[in-house]
Order: structure tokens, then sequence, then C-alpha cells
């Protein structure tokens, strides 16, 4: 993606966060990006496609940051704890990226559509394994759970209700209560050291099937 596409888009996503609104002017989004309207028409073929475009770059690149995040961790309960609490406090650090899935999660699937992948496989990696104690058939229940908790907690941070560090390791250890590990190993995993996810980057996306072509040119 060339950078001025990738700034256009990050400017977007600042822009639909603070309004709430799926539709914004191309002279607002000439203004945030700090580049001229001439330059956004160059650069975006259809400006009403960009929130569908948000939505194809945000789930990509959490599943992408998050796949990479810990990928040599054995532990299925820690790494689950980890990809919590570090999107938790991604909500905390970037602020308008909570508040945009925080506002569109429930309208658009896409969204909340990276808790049926990773999380589900360490899920099910865990339950064969004998680390977890669910019925098989839970695993869509418990993915389901833990990204309705994630919101949850979301909504805490952003109006100011919590800290990211108590609500992630809450958020952690209930969830791994949920799935059958011990109160106090749920408690010491959810409040190991972690390092955060990177800031987010649109131009590092990588479009294994896709390209945003067909918005941006």
């Amino acid at each position: 993606m060339k950078p001025v596409n990738a700034r256009i888009l990050h400017a977007a996503l600042r822009l639909i966060a603070e309004k709430g609104s799926m539709q914004i002017s191309i002279s607002d989004l000439a203004k945030e990006a700090g580049l001229s309207r001439g330059t956004i028409y160059n650069n975006v073929e259809n400006p009403d496609e960009l929130f569908n475009t948000l939505c194809d770059l945000m789930y990509l690149e959490l599943c992408q940051t998050l796949a990479t995040s810990y990928a040599d961790e054995p532990d299925p309960a820690l790494r689950l704890a980890f990809i919590i609490r570090q999107t938790i406090r991604r909500v905390y650090e970037e602020p308008d990226w909570g508040r945009f899935v925080a506002q569109f999660a429930m309208i658009d699937p896409r969204l909340g559509r990276f808790w049926g992948k990773l999380p589900a496989d360490l899920l099910r990696q865990g339950l064969a394994s004998g680390r977890f104690d669910f019925r098989e058939d839970q695993v869509k229940s418990i993915t389901a759970l833990g990204g309705g908790a994630v919101m949850g907690a979301t909504s805490q941070i952003l109006i100011g209700l919590a800290t990211w560090r108590k609500s992630g390791a809450d958020t952690a250890e209930l969830f791994l209560r949920a799935v059958g590990i011990p109160p106090d190993e749920a408690h010491t995993l959810s409040t190991q050291h972690f390092e955060p996810l990177p800031r987010v980057d649109f131009s590092t996306v990588d479009y294994p099937e896709r390209t945003p072509e067909h918005i941006l040119g």
C-alpha cells in the first residue's frame, strides 16, 4: 500500500471513530490527513467504501499482529491471556481504534470475526491437550464469551471506568477460569508481564487474497 493511501485510511479511521458515522466528507478527510482535496480524489476511487475498507484492514491487521505475537508460547492458556490483555491495552493506547470497534462491532461482523480464528484455535488446542475443560461443542460460545468480555472492557476503558491493567487482567483471569483453569493459576497467568501490540500501521497489512485497489488508486 502506498504511504499516501495508508495516511488517508488512518485519517478516515480517526474521523469515523470521532463522528460515529460511516460516511465522512472529502473536505474533512483532506483536513484530517493534511492533504489537498485533489490528492484525496486522486487516491480514493470510492469514498463511500472507506468504511468497508477499514473494517477489512482492522480485521486483518489484528489477526496478523496477534498471530505473530508470542507465536512460540506453548501454553494456550497463557497465550489467550496475552491476547485478551494486549487487545484491551491497545484500546487505551489507541482510543480511536477502540472507539471504532466499540461503535461498529455490532454492525459489521468483520470487527468481531477475529475471535472465531486464533482464539478458537487455541481453545481447541487446549481442549485436545487436556489443558482446558469444556465441551467441544462449546467452542463457538466460549469465543463469543471472550469477544463480549473484551467489548465490555473496551467500553469501560473508553469512558474511564477502569484502567487497562485492571480490566485486562480481570477479563483474562475470568475467561481462563471459564475454560477450566484453577483460580490461583488463572490469576497468575493473567498478571504476567507482556509486551504491547505495535501501533496500528495499515501500510504493513498483508493482503493474501485481495487488495484495497477497488477503493484506493
